[in-house]
């Protein structure tokens, strides 16, 4: 680990400031002994690094346990004082042995058997020399596995935003495209002139209205990733009342909705695309009246969203058709929800029909000003 590579800064200096207070102070000769033990003893922390890393990505100090895991990590940072200690009386005595062999036999024979006694004491007094300091370092260290884990966390989010926003630049266009459609256009077109040339102004005008409205609403929509389903189901409405038009009575939605869900979020042009579907793969390919039911329910802390035809059913080549929109809108579901959220299409029971269930975390969006 890269931050583990940091400590050999700090020990180069110890061993300098080492050799300099010495000659400073004439402290007598510098020996390896004393070199190695003010570098080694920084090194030590080199080791307890990485599990510093685990403890603070296991136990992040976030909302809403801040205070919780900030009493957390003051308690672990007196055990890692525990760790350093022992680390540092372990290499003290373990260069004894290498550079003063006689020396520290002579040290083994005068604690005999009160060894450990004495380890444990000279352990302990590390541990008070070391304690204030020891407290810091396993902050700072714990700051900069925090900061780490913030920068890419956001790193992480605006690579995300990026891919929301190309993924509903996509659905916004796919929208647009399924709205310019030229046999959209042209069977809209020519209802208009169907009516127009029969005398029914009224329906002329509002055939165009509602295609106007379906135009404004797809080429003017705010950037946003989640619309109010209020929002959504309005678009959905002028969307049927067009294709109404065109196939006269075969089309007949209907929408089981509960009120208290319309400020609910969705994302946006996701129910519209689920619509589109049933409607050019499912009714409009059978000669006979279609029935298509859009439900929007509550199922705990899921909204649910149905939208069931009653046409032809989804087949392989329509399936083709639709697995690139399908895809795409499973892989905002993703980015937006994570495993919280899914889509599953699938044929009705009597093989007639096509049923798509959307499902996605259930939280409010307060209405837009004018809408």
């Amino acid at each position: 680990m890269f931050v583990s590579a940091i400590w050999i800064a700090p020990a180069i200096l110890a061993t300098i400031n080492h050799a300099a207070q010495s000659r400073l102070h004439n402290w007598g000769p510098v020996t390896a002994r004393d070199l190695l033990f003010a570098g080694g003893d920084w090194l030590i922390y080199a080791f307890l690094t990485p599990p510093i890393f685990w403890i603070a990505d296991r136990w992040p100090i976030a909302r809403p346990r801040v205070a919780r895991r900030t009493a957390f990590h003051l308690g672990v940072s007196l055990l890692f004082c525990v760790a350093w200690a022992l680390g540092g009386t372990i290499l003290r005595l373990l260069l004894g042995r290498i550079f003063a062999p006689r020396d520290f036999y002579e040290l083994m024979a005068r604690a005999g058997a009160h060894f450990w006694q004495t380890f444990a004491t000279e352990v302990l007094s590390w541990i008070l020399t070391t304690l204030p300091f020891g407290v810091i370092v396993y902050l700072t260290v714990a700051g900069m596995a925090h900061a780490i884990r913030y920068f890419v966390e956001a790193s992480d989010r605006d690579v995300q935003l990026a891919r929301l926003s190309e993924q509903l630049a996509s659905a916004r266009f796919s929208a647009l495209q399924a709205q310019l459609n030229p046999h959209f256009l042209f069977n809209t077109l020519n209802t208009i002139a169907v009516r127009a040339r029969d005398g029914d102004s009224a329906g002329t005008v509002r055939i165009v209205e509602q295609l106007s409205d379906v135009l404004r609403r797809t080429l003017t929509s705010h950037q946003a990733n989640e619309v109010t389903l209020d929002e959504e189901l309005e678009l959905v409405r002028q969307y049927l009342a067009i294709e109404q038009a065109r196939f006269s009575d075969r089309l007949q939605p209907v929408f089981d909705v509960d009120p208290a869900l319309l400020t609910a979020a969705v994302p946006s042009f996701a129910l519209q695309h689920l619509v589109e579907n049933a409607v050019r793969h499912g009714i409009a390919r059978q000669p006979g009246a279609g029935r298509m039911t859009i439900t929007a329910r509550r199922d705990g802390e899921t909204l649910v969203l149905v939208v069931e035809d009653d046409g032809v059913g989804i087949d392989q080549e329509a399936a083709a058709r639709t697995r690139r929109g399908l895809a795409n809108t499973r892989a905002r579901l993703e980015a937006l929800y994570g495993p919280r959220a899914s889509l599953a299409v699938v044929r009705t029971e009597t093989g007639r029909g096509t049923i798509a269930t959307l499902r996605v975390p259930r939280h409010e969006l307060p209405p837009e000003d004018g809408s």
